[in-house]
């Protein structure tokens, strides 16, 4: 960014000061209410002087532009816009909290307080780690505002990413994609949400960001005349229902587009629902249900509906509030076409999620589930069972999941993740109703706690006071509640086995004459194999431990203890060295002056290997992992299970490039292509020669097929780089009948790559 000369810069604040006050207009400020955020913004201003940003403009932009998203895209109010203006002075600058507190009140201090330490969290360069997720959550238990703040500050951040270094860029981007876009599409918030998205997908992947940002650019024009051709009907009728409204296309995100390509496997021009067309009635909250009816009756006049694409958000809301009607019909030209149907007031919530959802709350009987979202995010915290990465893996499950909507016997609806299971649904309604659950009964018939729960189900949930969880509870539940509840009662379990171990164990030292000591403990422990002594205690308890065993072992421990010094090469095996059990390396150990940068392939001393889950050949953006134990592992920018560690544990990450010279590698590289396209006689010969001939490739492994004209092929190459690939790739684009040629992981167990650097880190 150019930086402006000191005039400029006062006329681009005062620019923006008044952008702000103007998103500000619809609250309706009284003029002390003005004066709080011309305060504010005056202490904002004399905290920040002098400061600047990375991109070189000054500092109190930030401020200011994060208070404007606040008020104009979250749509929140004036004590949201005054944290917001201050939400960096007491971490950057000599303003304590209680100067905030003392000028503006133990509200507006104790919000940003909350930001504070979320700062402490997220720096503006290092990246998230999920054992601190938790804390930010906590802030949203409290004030449900940090967070909507902390989204606002996110989001301009990530529109001015370009001034930070690429791999911060990385970092951030791919934290903003595990974590800040779910979470605010959970609070509602879909226009913030995509945009994360889209920012995100621009610095992770920016090749396929430019290219898509192109196309659909290049075919704005005629998606812009279908639109005009598609709506013109319905806009008659409605005319003629004398009712205010707004017709516009809405089109999808970059990102769920990039998406659809990834997981269908198809090029652009084949993606036909690029956009969407929302209708936006003006009525009172008492007609709006049955005039979106009557919108849906005239749409469906003129185009046919797909039965199986209605989706009803009116009768029964979201879990975030969302309240719309969907559906997809056949439009002009043959290509379906997705209609949404809401009122005035669902599109405020359904733009602006948590923020306007209390705007209205006072005139409807809709009461949203996003507070008793919270609530359970509240007790999953008083309650974490469960590793930081695990909770933060089931948080996620819940943020991004469908929903299912089922009954109680007494016709209760409840609010369901996707996939859910009725041992799900019972720890739902309660804890100890999960936890005495043998069995339910589902639309009146007995089934399984394992069954899966679907829309419309009537649930009524089976107990008995003998029944208590088990270790195999844990494959039958996917929520985190039931997970957490489950674990609980394990240990709880797990604890009063332990105590009655132990009274056991006394007792028998007792009748021994032998003194209760540590060593003597560990002693018995290691005589049995058993790496803590805790854990002895609940083998003994559980009676996995053989009590007559133990009682010979306490006969000759005297003998033992008085011989141990002596023993030599032939030990007892009293003192058979328990096995060292593996533990997550802490954060104090990974090594604090790590490399920089590694080249690959320019012969440096350090140990690095290649991920097997993405593969990654000369050519391909990476970067540099450390795990424990096994050097360097070097991912794609690309690779799933990257973006996941580099949002996890950006501290462990460094920089990586291939080295200039491509001669300096001695090795090839496996790169796996599939091929799609028409079936023909000698197109697999054509193929093959093409690939071993003309190119002198070696093939490493080939599976082809062909059903009903058409043919599906996967072929592993080994090759040199990514220009090598791209070359090949031409060549067979060349043969007539091949209609799609794509590079694809070699080993795309995911599960399987993720879990075994999970258990690195």
């Amino acid at each position: 960014m150019q930086v402006l000369n000191p005039e400029d810069e006062k006329k681009e604040i005062l620019k923006e000061y008044r952008n702000l006050l103007k998103a500000l207009k619809d609250h309706h400020l009284d003029a002390a209410g003005k004066k709080q955020i011309r305060d504010a913004f005056s202490m904002a201003m004399e905290a920040h002087q002098g400061m600047r940003r990375k991109s070189g403009e000054l500092y109190i932009f930030h401020p200011v532009q994060v208070a404007t998203i606040c008020a104009k895209e979250i749509g929140l109010g004036k004590t949201s816009v005054v944290c917001a203006l201050l939400h960096d002075v007491v971490e950057d600058t000599d303003i304590t909290l209680e100067d905030i507190e003392k000028k503006f009140g133990t509200p507006i201090a104790n919000i940003i307080d909350g930001l504070t330490k979320i700062s402490g969290v997220v720096g503006r360069t290092n990246s998230l780690q999920a054992e601190n997720f938790r804390k930010i959550l906590l802030t949203l238990a409290e004030d449900v505002r940090v967070i909507l703040i902390k989204l606002a500050d996110r989001l301009h951040n990530m529109r001015t990413l370009d001034a930070v270094p690429r791999t911060n860029q990385l970092k951030i981007a791919s934290e903003t994609l595990v974590l800040f876009a779910p979470l605010a599409h959970r609070l509602g918030l879909y226009t913030i949400k995509s945009e994360l998205e889209d920012l995100s997908l621009k610095y992770t992947e920016p090749t396929e960001y430019k290219e898509i940002s192109q196309k659909l650019q290049d075919t704005k024009s005629k998606r812009n005349q279908f639109i005009r051709k598609f709506i013109h009907p319905i806009q008659e009728a409605l005319d003629d229902m004398d009712i205010r409204y707004d017709i516009k296309g809405r089109p999808k995100s970059i990102y769920s587009i990039y998406h659809k390509i990834k997981k269908n496997q198809i090029p652009f021009e084949e993606i036909y629902d690029l956009f969407a067309i929302r209708i936006i009635v003006d009525s009172s909250i008492e007609l709006e249900k049955s005039n979106c009816w009557r919108i849906y009756s005239i749409v469906t006049d003129y185009y046919t509906p797909n039965p199986s694409r209605l989706r009803d958000w009116i009768s029964v809301p979201k879990a975030n509030g969302y309240e719309s009607l969907h559906t997809t019909v056949m439009g002009p030209q043959g290509k379906w076409v997705e209609v949404q149907i809401r009122s005035r007031r669902m599109d405020d919530i359904a733009e602006k999620g948590y923020a306007a959802h209390y705007k209205y709350k006072e005139d409807t009987h809709n009461e949203s589930n996003v507070e008793e979202w919270i609530r359970q995010i509240r007790e999953m915290l008083e309650n974490p069972e469960i590793s930081a990465v695990d909770w933060l893996d089931d948080f996620k499950l819940n943020l991004y999941n469908d929903e299912v909507y089922v009954f109680t016997p007494k016709g209760d609806l409840f609010t369901m993740p996707n996939n859910s299971t009725a041992l799900d649904f019972a720890f739902e309604i309660h804890s100890q109703l999960g936890a005495r659950c043998l069995g339910a009964k589902v639309n009146h018939k007995l089934v399984p706690l394992n069954y899966k729960i679907k829309n419309g189900d009537q649930i009524e949930i089976l107990t008995s006071k003998k029944q208590k969880p088990s270790e195999d509870w844990l494959n039958y539940v996917i929520t985190g509640k039931a997970k957490s509840k489950i674990k609980a009662a394990l240990k709880n379990e797990k604890r009063r086995f332990a105590l009655d171990g132990k009274e056991i164990l006394m007792r028998k030292f007792r009748n021994a004459n032998i003194a209760w000591n540590t060593i003597n403990i560990t002693r018995v422990a290691e005589f049995f194999k058993i790496a803590q002594i805790q854990e002895l205690y609940f083998c003994i308890g559980t009676g996995k431990v053989d009590k007559t065993a133990i009682i010979g072992l306490l006969k000759n421990l005297e003998r033992i203890n008085n011989e141990r010094n002596a023993i030599t090469d032939n030990p007892h095996p009293l003192h058979a060295i328990a096995p060292k059990q593996k533990t997550k390396i802490p954060l104090s150990q990974i090594p604090k002056s790590k490399p920089e940068q590694i080249i690959i392939g320019d012969g440096n001393d350090l140990d690095y290997s290649f991920g097997k889950c993405c593969n990654a050949i000369p050519g391909d953006d990476i970067f540099g992992f450390i795990t424990v134990g096994e050097g360097i592992k070097i991912h794609r920018t690309s690779c799933p299970n990257g973006i996941r560690l580099m949002s996890n544990y950006g501290y462990r990450i460094i920089k990586a490039r291939w080295a200039n010279d491509e001669l300096n590698f001695q090795k090839n590289f496996l790169a796996g292509i599939k091929l799609t396209g028409i079936d023909g006689m000698g197109i697999v010969s054509e193929m093959l020669d093409i690939i071993s001939k003309e190119l002198q490739v070696n093939i490493k492994g080939i599976t082809i097929g062909s059903k009903a004209g058409a043919f599906e092929g996967n072929i592993i190459l080994e090759i040199s780089s990514t220009e090598h690939l791209l070359d090949i790739i031409d060549k067979l684009m060349s043969i007539g009948g091949i209609d799609q040629v794509i590079r694809f992981n070699v080993d795309e167990n995911l599960n399987t790559i993720v879990s075994q650097d999970q258990n690195a880190a």
